[in-house]
């Protein structure tokens, strides 16, 4: 397919996003992107207050 050779990509990654995001209009996959950075950064937050709580626990917990 000359497209997925034009942008080197195999046939498989090529229909697997037209099915995925084929009847999606431009606003609608712009919103995706943003609402999966939104959720990006949100998990990175709660990986680093996580970590932060763990540490603070085993502060107290070694205290004692």
């Amino acid at each position: 397919m000359d497209i997925c050779r034009e942008h080197d990509i195999s046939d498989a990654t090529f229909y697997n996003r037209k099915a995925k995001y084929g009847g999606m209009a431009l606003p609608q996959l712009r919103r995706l992107r943003e609402l999966e950075e939104e959720n990006a950064r949100l998990k990175r937050m709660y990986a680093d207050l996580s970590l932060v709580h763990h540490a603070l626990k085993d502060a107290v917990e070694k205290k004692l």
